[in-house]
């Protein structure tokens, strides 16, 4: 994305002057590209960051799927044990807390579950802070050369960039897409009550649901569609 100029064009008598002259219209389109240049290379570098934190992100959900699957089986254990009624089953006549002493396993195998997928929702609490304070920087550049670079450099794109304008966007789209879908997560896992074993239970199928109401794909069909600008 360096600015080139063309050189002097053939047939001209490499003049002193035409040399300066040359030189200063090489200075100007320099002075004129470097703010471009410059929400260029910031754009390109949140858009990095947003690829490494996709990579977390990923990989913070798909732990939680069996984490999830898990508690709904804690779940179902939990609310069988509570249905049997322990007295009228003569060999545990013998063992009068057996039915105490279960449930408070499974209530310590669950806290567990729970606290791993407590680990798993921090980091993509951190993935959406790492990215909105990323998209944060890039907006504030954007804002102090707007004026220099042009309503019309905004909106043009290259044969291996999208419009500055266009790359705006979808990194509001990345930081909205990140902020609910944690948000929507969040709610799900705090609503998580030891004595509403059925909601535990749905908790898989509820997980689900979120996901295949969000974009999935659209945080890799934005890095897909600015893969060429970032090899620049």
């Amino acid at each position: 994305m360096t600015p080139t100029l063309d050189p002097v064009p053939p047939g001209l008598t490499c003049h002193p002057n035409v040399v300066i002259f040359y030189f200063y219209l090489f200075q100007q389109k320099m002075t004129q590209d470097r703010p471009l240049l410059a929400v260029q290379e910031a754009l390109k570098k949140c858009f990095l960051v947003v690829e490494e934190q996709q990579g977390l992100w990923q990989s913070a959900l798909q732990d939680c799927q069996p984490l999830l699957s898990s508690l709904s089986n804690l779940a179902e254990q939990l609310q069988a044990a509570q249905n049997l009624r322990f007295e009228d089953v003569p060999a545990l006549g013998a063992f009068p807390d057996l039915k105490e002493r279960l449930r408070r396993k499974q209530l310590a195998a669950g806290d567990i579950v729970l606290d791993k997928l407590g680990e798993r929702l921090a980091i993509l609490l951190k993935v959406r802070d790492v990215v909105s304070s990323h998209v944060e920087r890039v907006f504030q550049i954007y804002e102090q050369h707007a004026d220099t670079v042009g309503i019309d450099a905004v909106l043009q794109p290259s044969a291996v960039s999208p419009s500055v304008a266009d790359m705006l966007e979808w990194l509001q789209d990345i930081e909205r897409h990140y902020r609910k879908s944690y948000l929507n997560r969040k709610y799900l896992l705090s609503s998580i009550r030891w004595g509403d074993l059925a909601n535990i239970q749905a908790l898989p199928k509820a997980w689900d649901r979120i996901s295949k109401d969000e974009h999935q794909d659209l945080v890799q069909d934005i890095l897909l569609n600015v893969s060429f600008f970032l090899e620049q």
